[in-house]
């Protein structure tokens, strides 16, 4: 066997291999997880009279499955709904989630469905992003989703940060302007991982099973998923983080560093 039959695997995509441990996501001891219901382990309930009804369960979130698999520790930095701008302007400060006593090696985001569904779609451009200034940021999806990176770098500068795109869905998406704006998103993740460093993307909107009428029978809770369906999120997203971890090993090797002051000079 060679190491290239292990870590880079010729043509290999980033989903071809679904893992049912940790792999190398289990370099992280602390992970958080910054998004909406879909990070919160959302169920949706309807009562005889059709009252729908949205619970947040933390313990069935994608990430609080990682900490299980992976047994690293995962903040859930979420809550149903949420947006880029709710959590910059109010959620982040309310909930002590800027708390330098809970930065973390590794942050995933997963916002932008509610952006573009709730705040219709004011997506905005890369340049809404001043690099040296956060509190210059253009008051767009972009600026905001920026901003939470780049305070996230200053409370863990050598952190690593995984920016999630939105999964295809089908039938696909009847509104065509969502459709834009949900492609749009997955290239501004593109962006903002050229912008910053130690910034990658999954991309789930490329390389994930499509969410189509088979897999929602499975998998989803009415609009979002059941136990088996957070689960199932969670495998991707160890497999995807594994990776790229694999595919990028000179990156990932001071990962142990990270939250300290030392680092290897021979390495950097």
């Amino acid at each position: 066997m060679k190491l290239s039959d292990i870590f880079d695997i010729s043509d290999e995509k980033p989903l071809d291999r679904i893992l049912n441990d940790g792999g190398l996501c289990g370099i992280f001891r602390t992970i958080g997880c910054i998004g909406d219901s879909l990070s919160s382990g959302e169920f949706e309930s309807m009562n005889e009279a059709g009252e729908k009804g949205y619970h947040d369960y933390y313990e069935y979130s994608w990430g609080q499955y990682m900490t299980r698999t992976a047994c690293l520790k995962v903040y859930n930095f979420s809550r149903g709904g949420m947006t880029a701008k709710e959590y910059c302007e109010s959620f982040a400060e309310e909930n002590d989630f800027w708390n330098p006593e809970k930065k973390c090696q590794a942050y995933i985001i997963a916002l932008g469905a509610n952006d573009v569904n709730l705040d219709g779609g004011y997506l905005g451009e890369i340049s809404d992003i001043d690099p040296k200034n956060y509190k210059n940021n253009k008051k767009t999806f972009a600026g905001y989703y920026g901003q939470i990176i780049q305070r996230m770098k200053e409370i863990q500068p050598r952190a690593k940060f995984f920016l999630m795109t939105m999964p295809l869905t089908a039938p696909y998406d009847t509104k065509e302007t969502r459709n834009k704006a949900y492609d749009r998103q997955a290239e501004l993740m593109y962006e903002m991982a050229e912008l910053f460093e130690n910034t990658y993307v999954l991309d789930f909107r490329k390389y994930a099973v499509e969410y189509d009428e088979d897999f929602k029978k499975l998998f989803f809770l009415g609009g979002h998923m059941s136990p088996a369906g957070y689960l199932l999120t969670s495998k991707m997203v160890i497999s995807y983080i594994d990776y790229i971890i694999r595919h990028h090993m000179e990156d990932f090797k001071q990962v142990g560093f990270i939250g300290t002051p030392y680092y290897n000079v021979e390495e950097t």
